[in-house]
């Protein structure tokens, strides 16, 4: 019998223990995690990806073949229009000139011979004394020679001009950044010009070509305000304008994307063709306004402390109505559930409608409604006749208990601040 009742006792005190331990993990505190509502200003923008380049580059060739003889410029050199900048070896086309003039002079003493021979024609013609096949072969004669001298006057022009391009000159000023031949190499001018020289005209004014995703291109238009940074000056935020958005789309591993020109002003030459832009365009701009951290407007409480939540507010927003006079608007508040996320396009200012959760007076979770405005992806704009700045709100919440536990090195959590006297 005593086995027994030792054994009902050990029962009873396992029973103990157990409602004990249940009853601890039940009211085992929970642990929020509070952001600042902080005022200052928003800048909503679109990023992405582009390239600096010179407005206008130019590529300098040569219209003849020949042997590069002498090299007057060279990398990052200034010219100005009509500067010679190279020079190729004239001995083949002093050559041909020579041997255009003689053909030339040849031509012209064959035209005098012909010319005197159907004077002499034409005048026994009119005596009845040469045939008419005589003087028709004089005459064509006369004609053939006329069109060799031509002929020969055009290939003695041609190898004068020829002459004259083995004078490389800049066709623009501008800064010369490539030189792709040394003294001593032949260029050989048969389908197209070989590059010689690439000048970029006046690098203090340049342009980025960027490459913006089809997601955000209906947000990018000419004369828009744009900002980016190259690497290096990360320190350094620079400006520019759009100045053309291409319809011409690009497709590259199944993204698509769209040529965006971008005006830039390069006055202390910081800037360089080929640098990286990483590019930002402003799509709305908001000053002095209220503004959280992305994760309060992200948090939403378990369901059951979310209702709670909403039906505190419902009795404040009741009892406004009643300090006012006004009748009761019905049981539901008019912002959105615990649930709820923002609604329309807050990145560009169109305001949508959210909850903010923080603890009251009494240290109990509530709920607040916001107006939602613009976001620059880490903070985005708030506005509720409920909201104050230096406000403490959730962005996120642990059990006190289980945080312990997973971390025993965690120091012990503050009390949770209070909301302003307004509340």
């Amino acid at each position: 019998m005593k086995k027994w009742i030792v054994i009902l006792g050990m029962l009873a005190t396992a029973a103990a223990a157990l409602a004990f331990f249940a009853s601890s993990r039940s009211t085992e505190a929970v642990a929020y995690r509070f952001v600042t509502v902080e005022r200052g200003n928003l800048d909503a923008m679109v990023s992405a990806t582009g390239t600096l380049s010179a407005v206008t580059t130019v590529q300098v060739g040569t219209q003849v073949s020949g042997l590069i003889d002498q090299l007057l410029v060279d990398f990052n050199d200034r010219v100005e229009k009509g500067q010679v900048i190279a020079r190729l070896d004239t001995t083949l086309l002093e050559s041909s000139l020579k041997d255009a003039e003689a053909q030339l002079e040849r031509s012209q003493a064959e035209l005098r011979q012909a010319e005197r021979e159907l004077v002499r024609i034409t005048s026994l013609h009119e005596q009845g004394i040469a045939a008419l096949a005589d003087y028709n072969k004089a005459q064509y004669t006369a004609e053939v020679a006329r069109a060799a001298v031509k002929a020969a006057e055009a290939s003695l022009q041609r190898a004068r001009r020829n002459l004259q391009y083995a004078t490389i000159t800049a066709p623009v000023s501008g800064i010369v950044v490539e030189r792709a031949v040394d003294v001593g190499q032949t260029v050989a001018a048969s389908l197209s010009a070989p590059k010689l020289f690439t000048i970029a005209n006046d690098l203090s004014e340049m342009q980025i070509l960027s490459a913006v995703d089809e997601s955000d291109i209906g947000r990018i238009h000419e004369g828009q305000p744009v900002r980016f940074t190259v690497k290096t000056y990360p320190d350094r935020r620079f400006t520019g304008t759009v100045k053309q958005v291409r319809l011409q789309s690009s497709v590259e591993q199944n993204v698509v994307t769209y040529p965006v020109v971008i005006s830039v002003k390069n006055p202390d030459g910081a800037l360089l063709p080929g640098m990286t832009a990483t590019v930002e365009f402003l799509l709305a701009s908001a000053t002095d306004v209220l503004k959280v951290p992305n994760g309060a407007l992200r948090f939403r409480p378990p369901e059951k402390l979310a209702a709670q939540a909403r039906a505190r507010l419902q009795k404040r927003l009741e009892a406004q109505r009643a300090a006012r006079g006004e009748a009761p608007a019905g049981s539901e508040p008019p912002w959105p559930r615990g649930d709820a996320r923002p609604h329309g396009t807050p990145g560009e200012g169109n305001p949508s409608r959210s909850l903010l959760y923080y603890l009251d007076e009494a240290g109990q979770l509530s709920a607040m409604p916001v107006r939602v405005g613009i976001t620059d992806g880490q903070f985005t704009e708030v506005r509720g006749p409920f909201l104050q700045e230096g406000m403490q709100v959730i962005a996120g919440m642990t059990q006190a208990g289980a945080a312990a536990a997973s971390n025993p090195f965690q120091p012990a959590a503050a009390s949770p601040p209070r909301p302003p006297g307004m509340f």
